[in-house]
């Protein structure tokens, strides 16, 4: 069975980002298990707290518990046409040491979204930017890009559209396809 580690751009509670997340996580196929991946906690990186013999508490562990997981789902709004800050550190911890990049390799996934209409397309880039420099192959297609999200949720934060539930859905299996072709080198 494969681990996928989900990873939500955005701290609110009740954040879109979240209700989006677990939604999705109930398309994976039961060859995968998926865990939501908490990085709120975790303080800003600085090499200072990063020295060996001395290294932040919360750096390794959370380094350790990325090293479980075979693939990446990545879900966040944009904030000023880019990713949020919290997500950005997360990624920063897990790369450096550059040598020891816990990331190295592992297959990504990103749906970006917004309550408006330009769906995180800025936020969803550079991201991909950010995952390329840190070896991470990412589906390429389908791109996923949810706008207007508050109008495909429910009261209980279910997804209410069926289209956009297909869509996912694909979105869903191109990832399982991108981890098994990583996985197997084909």
């Amino acid at each position: 069975m494969k681990k996928i580690g989900v990873i939500v751009g955005s701290l609110r509670k009740e954040s879109f980002s979240k209700k989006l997340a677990l939604n999705v996580m109930e398309l994976f196929s039961d060859n995968f298990k998926t865990d939501l991946i908490e990085i709120g906690h975790l303080p800003f990186y600085n090499q200072d707290l990063d020295v060996e013999g001395n290294v932040d508490k919360a750096y390794t562990a959370f380094r350790e518990q990325v090293k479980q997981y075979d693939g990446f789902l990545f879900v966040t709004p944009e904030y000023n046409r880019s990713l949020p800050a919290v997500l950005k550190n997360a990624l920063d911890i897990g790369s450096r040491p550059k040598v020891d990049n816990v990331w190295d390799n592992k297959p990504a996934a990103i749906i970006s979204q917004s309550p408006g209409g330009l769906a995180g397309f800025g936020a969803n880039h550079h991201l991909r930017q950010t995952l390329t420099a840190i070896n991470m192959p990412v589906v390429q297609h389908p791109e996923a890009y949810i706008g207007n999200v508050a109008s495909l949720l429910d009261q209980a934060g279910k997804l209410s559209n069926d289209d956009s539930r297909a869509f996912l859905q694909t979105f869903v299996d191109a990832f399982e396809v991108l981890i098994k072709q990583v996985k197997t080198g084909q």
